[in-house]
């Protein structure tokens, strides 16, 4: 791994080109506007293609350059990577299922590159990958009556699992995966119409306990009280309620890592201003693809700043 004040070095001059307020004002803009502007911000870079997914896409390879590059531990990389693996398995694993091609629904490369992946899958080797991963593929070919939710609480499980495994040795990250486990366990309870499947589902790595999920489950926010989560809670409950989609608390979840960087940035030190430079730049490229979409469909400037996710 290299130094992490080369790491952070690098870090330093990377962010003078994350686009910060100006996607505000890209919000202002038409479509045509924003995508000219992005590109001649150099967001893309070299991307081949005139439509604003080729940049994202060009962003997204060169950032995973990056993590690949100057990830300051092997449990940061996996972090960062390995759900990659975890759910282009899970297509290769539904597509076999259905005798059907999965290329459409692969994720880029993780740690492995998708065509490892559905070689061992094909030669019925797993051997080389994450006993999780391995545990959870064989688990749902044998599955007599495999169905989407059945695979996806399948891999979403063993993906916890091995992410609580490698990351054991580091504070920050087990403390990163907890509050990822625990919010996402939280909408697996609200979303639950059978209690048991969701005591089945509940994703390794977090520190709420079964019974809180399960009050919570029950509608008891009450369960939460002197947890970080009570705001969550309100806003995925105020949803449920409401009868409509947990669009704003999938938002906090998918937020969450870089506001909780964010809330002390300028006292960063060590290997944390590596992941905060990083879960930055994710947001910001997903909040680009949703920027030019909603711009694409005539959203409105207020309308499309709302679904932005936090920078």
């Amino acid at each position: 791994m290299l130094a992490t004040v080369y790491t952070n070095g690098v870090i330093a001059v990377r962010e003078k080109a994350l686009l910060g307020e100006k996607l505000l004002r890209l919000a202002e803009m038409s479509a045509e506007e924003a995508f000219r502007t992005l590109s001649e911000s150099g967001f893309g870079g070299e991307a081949k293609g005139s439509d604003g997914e080729s940049l994202c896409r060009a962003e997204e390879a060169r950032l995973d350059g990056f993590i690949r590059e100057y990830a300051p531990s092997r449990a940061a990389e996996e972090y960062l990577l390995a759900p990659r693996d975890f759910h282009n398995m899970k297509a290769l694993v539904k597509a076999q299922l259905l005798g059907t091609d999965a290329d459409n629904m692969l994720a880029p490369a993780g740690i492995f590159p998708a065509e490892q992946l559905k070689a061992a899958l094909e030669s019925g080797d797993l051997s080389p990958l994450p006993p999780e991963l391995c545990e959870a593929a064989q688990a749902c070919l044998n599955e007599e009556e495999p169905t989407g939710a059945k695979i996806g609480a399948a891999f979403d499980k063993a993906l916890f699992a091995h992410l609580k495994a490698v990351c054991k040795t580091s504070p920050m990250l087990k403390k990163l995966l907890a509050g990822r486990a625990d919010r996402t366990n939280i909408l697996i309870a609200l979303r639950a119409q059978d209690k048991d499947f969701a005591l089945e589902s509940y994703l390794a790595g977090g520190k709420l306990d079964k019974e809180q999920l399960a009050a919570v489950s029950e509608g008891n926010g009450e369960a939460l009280k002197g947890t970080p989560y009570a705001d969550f809670y309100k806003c995925a409950a105020a949803a449920k309620e409401a009868g409509k989609p947990f669009t704003e608390a999938e938002r906090a979840l998918e937020s969450f890592e870089a506001e909780y960087f964010a809330a002390y940035k300028y006292e960063l030190a060590g290997k944390e201003p590596f992941l905060y430079y990083v879960f930055r730049r994710r947001a910001e490229i997903a909040n680009v693809r949703i920027l030019l979409v909603c711009l694409n469909a005539g959203l409105p400037e207020q309308e499309i700043k709302k679904r932005l996710r936090t920078v």
